[in-house]
């Protein structure tokens, strides 16, 4: 994994300031941070899971549709928002870290640089 860049690293630090669960990858889908809020629906804390490839991330939580069908990691609201550079929202279910299933509502945003080079993705969710 290469450094991120300085918009990456200065978003990790507005996320960890903010109220509302965020979760940031970077441009090949990799997992560079969650915060706190996020760690309470997630089921664990970031230190102890780490940065993370979108395929370990994306079925790590056990993510399904509403009718309990595994979805595959490409089809998760981050992974549309960096493969199409549109903002995605889904709601699914997760099962926590902490063995506790959760229906969530997240919204992805692709992440562009100063000269629009791609630099990842971040995902607001809430429980719903």
């Amino acid at each position: 994994m290469t450094a991120p860049a300085i918009e990456m690293v200065l978003l990790k630090q507005v996320a960890s300031y903010l109220a509302m669960p965020i979760f940031v990858v970077d441009a090949e889908g990799a997992l560079l941070y969650y915060n706190e809020p996020a760690e309470a629906l997630l089921g664990n804390r970031y230190e102890e899971t780490g940065q993370l490839p979108l395929e370990t991330w994306g079925r790590l939580w056990t993510p399904t549709d509403s009718a309990g069908e595994p979805l595959p990691p490409e089809s998760l609201p981050l992974a549309i928002a960096l493969r199409e550079r549109r903002p995605a929202q889904e709601t699914i279910w997760i099962q926590g870290l902490d063995g506790v299933t959760r229906r969530i509502t997240i919204t992805a945003i692709p992440i562009d640089g100063r000269t629009s080079e791609v630099l990842g993705a971040l995902a607001i969710f809430w429980e719903s």
